[in-house]
């Protein structure tokens, strides 16, 4: 029985010249989503997971502002001063309707407050004294994201988080 398949094998190949792969498809088809980057996934988790109350209100805060802080590193949009300092009013008196340790709460509203209107180094500073005041609350993906930013801004100002693309 080896014989025969090994003849129809050897007959088929003949036949089909010895291109038996004709074509290959490409790697992402013309339909295909690509899949998005999320910076602060693990933070977002973090607050999906966590019971309603203080550890989820804590990441919650810790996203919002890590997400204030992000968009002032030279990859991020232009915005102007009056949509920064906007944007971190409305932050702020979010945080206050938030039921926040009172050894959190300060570096949150700081960190908030200096996405408005400080440098990128004093947004670095302000991140890693958030991240210091919250570690109790975050887990190491969550810690590891924000060493990761306060790290980034410090340096260069360039932040290695994944950019957030949706085209291939």
């Amino acid at each position: 029985m080896g014989g025969a398949t090994r003849r129809e094998r050897a007959r088929l190949a003949a036949r089909l010249g010895g291109e038996h792969i004709r074509t290959v498809l490409p790697s992402f088809l013309p339909y295909a989503l690509v899949t998005p980057s999320f910076p602060f996934r693990h933070l977002a988790a973090l607050a999906g997971r966590a019971p309603i109350g203080g550890a989820r209100e804590v990441a919650l805060g810790c996203f919002v502002a890590a997400r204030l802080a992000v968009e002032r590193g030279p990859a991020a949009p232009e915005l102007t001063d009056e949509v920064r300092q906007a944007r971190a009013l409305a932050a702020k008196s979010w945080l206050g309707t938030l039921t926040l340790p009172a050894a959190v709460r300060a570096p949150l509203a700081k960190c908030i407050e200096s996405s408005a209107r400080s440098g990128v180094g004093a947004i670095a500073r302000e991140v890693a004294a958030m991240r210091s005041a919250c570690a109790g609350y975050l887990d190491a993906g969550s810690r590891a994201e924000l060493d990761a930013l306060a790290e980034g801004l410090s340096r260069d100002g360039r932040v290695a988080l994944p950019a957030r693309t949706s085209a291939p």
